[in-house]
């Protein structure tokens, strides 16, 4: 039976934290699911990244703080208004730039599930 948390579609992914361990574990399990993972440190790595190319998904984790979690999904959409956003916090709000949220503290899996589940509507919607 195929690995669910392998995705057939390779995405180009920027993942940010502001926990540098949280981010590198993270990071390889997201490559492990198939998807090209850049990652950055902080708003401003959040920031760079974002200017020096595009990307498909930009994953911002929760030990980015709340503040950026709110203000970056504006700044990825300005810059690049095709890169869908998936914001992981607690609060469980509704962001009008995001595109898919997950609560903090699920595991990779969950992660790895939700984005296998974006990637299905974008392929869904895209018919």
């Amino acid at each position: 039976m195929a690995n669910p948390s392998k995705s057939s579609f390779k995405l180009k992914v920027l993942y940010g934290e502001s926990d540098e361990e949280v981010l590198a574990s993270q990071a390889v399990s997201i490559q492990k699911a198939g998807h090209e993972v850049a990652t950055a440190v902080g708003r401003k790595g959040v920031e760079e990244s974002m200017r020096r190319q595009s990307f498909d998904l930009v994953i911002l984790g929760p030990t980015l703080t709340r503040n950026d979690r709110h203000h970056l999904p504006y700044m990825v959409k300005k810059a690049h208004p095709g890169t869908r956003v998936l914001v992981m916090h607690a609060d469980g709000g509704r962001h009008p730039q995001v595109d898919a949220n997950i609560d903090t503290g699920r595991s990779i899996d969950d992660l790895l599930e939700k984005i296998a589940s974006m990637l299905a509507e974008k392929v869904v919607v895209g018919k």
